[in-house]
């Protein structure tokens, strides 16, 4: 199954938390972050715009994210936070929690790899990019999503590590989309009200290399090998490193499963 996305089926699927959020869906676009990041100023109510192809779209560190016509779900929302930029700081992080939850309720056994990749068997599945813009009073923030729903050899190659797709089982985007919606919609006032402290052990819980040894890498080069234990009330990445346990801020830096594997037992030890 592969429907266009249609922006009123998307509201009729809305659950209450959402329906206040205005539906946009472009056939294509150079980037949903970058449409809406334009139009933040005018902003007066969340907008969440879905396109079913990007041909700008962006990853983390700059990358590209390279989709074709309806084989991804690629959309933004924008949302409105109360708290200035340092309190939102955590967001990647809670959307990945969200949007892992909800997937894990359709079915799929998505996980996380921080600091804001969706897994699925191993594998990338998906990608979160925030940015945000200082409001005055409060913040809004682009929450960017990419999903490979279908495979595709040019966006796969592109993201330089192994993918996973949600084909090819029948997916209806349309029903995925809004649930992913309705979970963002129904979790972010949380995080608007109690940070990330109440996620920590969500995101614990759905984390990918949980205890696995782990190295992490910065432009290329190794910075750090650790065992992965989770994360901190920050947000940051705890690593048992020989020298004792670290915490590591996000940044550029990829995390990477270490190879051969005995090198995670003497880490263990």
């Amino acid at each position: 199954m592969n429907a266009p996305l249609n922006a009123d089926r998307l509201a009729g699927l809305c659950r209450t938390a959402a329906q206040g959020i205005q539906f946009e869906v472009v056939a294509s676009t150079g980037s949903t972050n970058a449409d809406l990041r334009d139009r933040l100023p005018g902003l007066a109510q969340p907008v969440l715009r879905a396109a079913e192809s990007q041909t700008a779209g962006r990853g983390r560190a700059g990358r590209s994210w390279l989709d074709a016509q309806g084989d991804s779900l690629s959309f933004s929302l924008a949302w409105y936070f109360s708290g200035d930029m340092r309190q939102v700081s955590g967001l990647s992080l809670v959307t990945g929690v969200l949007v892992a939850e909800t997937m894990r309720a359709q079915g799929w056994e998505a996980g996380l790899k921080w600091p804001n990749d969706l897994m699925l068997n191993g594998h990338k599945l998906g990608g979160i990019l925030i940015e945000t813009v200082s409001a005055r009073p409060g913040t809004w923030a682009i929450i960017g999503i990419g999903i490979n729903v279908h495979p595709n050899p040019e966006r796969d190659a592109a993201a330089g590590t192994e993918t996973a797709s949600l084909a090819p089982s029948g997916v209806d985007r349309n029903v995925l989309l809004a649930s992913l919606v309705n979970g963002l919609a129904e979790g972010l006032p949380l995080f608007d009200a109690q940070g990330l402290t109440p996620f920590v052990p969500r995101w614990q819980a759905l984390h990918a290399y949980a205890g696995e040894a782990v190295d992490l890498i910065d432009r290329g080069r190794l910075m750090q090998q650790g065992i992965a234990r989770g994360i901190d009330d920050m947000g940051c990445l705890l690593l048992d490193t020989r020298a004792g346990r670290i915490a590591v801020l996000a940044g550029d830096i990829s995390l990477r499963k270490q190879t051969p594997p005995e090198t995670s037992h003497a880490l263990a030890d």
